[in-house]
C-alpha cells in the first residue's frame, strides 16, 4: 500500500508590491527557504514556529476556481527580516502582517514576505494571505502526482510528501505541527469534508459552508480536503465525533461502507495495543476517483482510494491507516528518511489486526515477509525514490516484530504505549525510539534495530523470549 508522495514542480506566478529584499540591519536576517530535509531540502521553512491555521476556502467544481484567506499565527524562532510560506500555483493577491501590509514575491512555489518590520525572537505574530486561483495537482517523476485534484463532482486534495501547499499558504513539512480551523464553502448539495470536529453548517444564496476543526498539532501533509457527491454518516464512538463518508459512485452498502463501519472497532482494539487514541474525532473517507490509488492516514480521517475494496471489504487497509494515528500522525517524523517508523508499525498493526480478527499470527505474517524480503535494500533512509518502497513497509515490520522477539510480549508493549506517550504530538526520528526502547527494556536494541533496518544481509530471527 504504497501512498503517492509528490514533490512541487510547479511554479507560481510572480506577484507582489515590492521587492522582499535581505536586510540585516539590526540583527534582522532572512528566514530559510526550506528546513533543510536531506530528502526535500526546501520543503517547509526556517526562522518561525506555526501555532495554527484557520482558512476560510470557496470553491466552485463549475470553474474550478479556489478563493481562500488563510490567517496563520506562528512564533518567530529567529530575528527576522523576511520569512517564506510554501504555495504552489496559485496567485496571492494580498499579504499582511500584524494587520499591517507587507511586500511579497511568489516564485515556484515560495511565497516571500518582507512585513514592514522586522519580527522579533520569540515573539508571535499573524500572516494573512489572500489568494486564488484554479489549483492543480503536482507531479514528481519518482514520487508520483498529489495534490489538489479536480473530479467530476468536486475535488480532493491529498498526497504524501506533499499537498497542502497546492490549496493554501504553508510551512510544508512534518518539523512544524499546528492546529487548524477549516471552513470551506461549496454548491449547494456538495459535501465538503476535512481533518477533526465537524463544527457548525451554514447554508446562504445556494452555498454551503462546512466547518472542521483539528486542535490537537497535525503535519500539514495530512491535512486534507474532499468535495463532491459523498454519503456522509455522522455518529458517535466512545464519546467523540465519528464522520464516515463514502461518493456516491461506490455502491450504497458495498465494501467500502462495510469497512469504514468497523472504524471505531478497529481504532479501540489498536488503543490496547498502542495506548489511548490520541485525537478528538474518528472516521474516514473512501473516495471514487481512480487517480487515488492509495490511502492515507489524513488526521482523524483518512482517506481510502477505490482500489482496495474492489474484491470486498478490506479492514487490512483501515487497521494500517488508523494505526497511523498513533505512529505517524500523533508521532511524526522529523526528516523524510526515517519513514518507517510511520510504515513499519502501521504494516504490523495490519498483522495484529489479522490475528485478532481470525487471520494469520504476527508470527506467522513474520515469517512470509522474512522469506520474501530483498535484504539489499534498507528500510531505514533508502533514498527518496524508494520512499514508498516495499522494504520501508515490510522490512520495518519485520524490524518491530524481531524487537518483540526480542524482549518479550510484555516488555514490547510497554516500549509501544511509552513511545506513542512520550513523543505524542512531536516529530522524531529512529534514534529517539532506540533511546525510549532501551531505557524500557533496560538493554542495547540499538544495534539489533541496525541490523533489521539497514543491513545487507538477512539477520537470523531471534528466538521468542520465554
Amino acid at each position: 500500500m504504497a501512498l503517492v508522495g509528490v514533490l512541487a514542480l510547479t511554479a507560481g506566478a510572480c506577484t507582489g508590491s515590492g521587492d522582499p529584499g535581505s536586510s540585516r540591519a539590526g540583527g534582522f536576517q532572512p528566514g530559510a527557504d526550506g528546513v533543510g530535509d536531506p530528502y526535500f531540502p526546501t520543503y517547509g521553512n526556517g526562522g518561525y514556529d506555526v501555532a495554527n491555521y484557520a482558512l476560510k476556502v470557496r470553491y466552485d467544481p463549475a470553474s474550478d476556481r479556489l478563493t481562500g484567506t488563510a490567517t496563520i499565527s506562528a512564533t518567530a524562532t529567529a530575528n527576522l527580516s523576511r520569512f517564506n510560506l510554501d504555495l504552489v500555483g496559485l496567485t496571492v493577491s494580498a499579504v499582511t502582517v500584524e494587520g499591517e501590509r507587507a511586500e511579497f514575491r511568489h516564485d515556484e512555489g515560495e511565497l516571500i514576505v518582507t512585513p514592514g518590520r522586522g519580527l522579533a525572537r520569540d515573539g508571535r505574530f499573524t500572516v494573512e494571505v489572500t489568494y486564488d486561483g484554479v489549483p492543480e495537482p503536482v507531479d514528481s517523476p519518482d514520487l508520483g502526482e498529489g495534490g489538489f485534484m479536480a473530479t467530476a463532482d468536486g475535488a480532493v486534495a491529498l498526497g504524501q510528501p506533499e499537498s497542502a501547499s497546492t490549496w493554501f499558504p504553508v510551512n510544508d513539512h512534518p518539523q512544524d505541527k499546528a492546529s487548524y480551523e477549516i471552513a470551506v464553502t461549496v454548491p449547494e448539495g456538495l459535501s465538503a469534508l476535512s481533518n477533526g470536529v465537524p463544527g457548525e453548517r451554514s447554508t446562504a444564496g445556494g452555498w454551503t459552508t462546512w466547518r472542521w476543526s483539528e486542535r490537537t498539532p497535525m503535519a500539514s501533509y495530512l491535512a486534507m480536503l474532499v468535495i463532491g457527491d459523498y454519503r456522509v454518516r455522522e455518529g458517535e464512538h466512545a464519546g467523540k465525533p465519528l464522520v464516515t463518508a463514502v461518493a456516491a459512485g461506490l455502491p450504497e452498502g458495498g465494501p467500502a461502507e462495510v469497512s469504514l463501519n468497523r472504524t471505531g472497532e478497529i481504532a479501540d482494539f489498536l488503543a490496547t495495543q498502542f495506548g489511548p487514541y490520541p485525537f478528538e474525532a474518528y472516521g474516514g473517507v473512501a473516495v471514487s476517483d481512480r487517480r487515488i490509488g492509495y490511502a492515507l492516514e489524513t488526521q482523524a480521517r483518512p482517506v481510502y482510494g477505490p482500489a482496495f475494496f474492489t474484491s470486498g471489504p478490506n479492514d487490512s487497509v483501515v487497521a494500517h491507516e488508523l494505526a497511523h494515528q498513533w505512529f505517524g500522525d500523533s508521532v511524526s517524523v522529523r526528516r523524510w528518511s526515517d519513514l518507517w517508523l510511520n510504515e513499519g508499525f502501521a504494516t504490523y498493526a495490519e498483522w495484529l489486526w489479522a490475528q485478532h480478527d481470525g487471520g494469520v499470527t504476527a508470527q506467522q505474517a513474520f515469517d512470509q515477509g522474512y522469506a520474501a524480503t530483498d535484504w539489499s535494500k534498507p528500510a531505514l533512509d533508502p533514498g527518496r525514490s524508494a520512499l514508498f518502497g516495499r522494504p520501508v513497509y515490510q522490512r520495518g515490520a519485520l524490524a518491530v516484530h524481531a524487537l518483540r522477539l526480542t524482549v518479550g510480549d510484555e516488555v514490547f508493549f510497554r516500549i509501544l504505549k511509552t513511545w506513542t506517550a512520550e513523543k505524542r504530538n512531536a516529530s522524531v526520528v529512529t534514534g529517539d525510539l532506540i533511546t525510549v526502547a532501551e531505557r524500557v527494556a533496560g538493554r542495547p536494541l540499538g544495534p539489533l534495530l541496525d541490523a533489521w533496518l539497514s543491513g545487507t544481509t538477512a539477520p537470523p530471527p531471534p528466538p521468542p523470549v520465554a
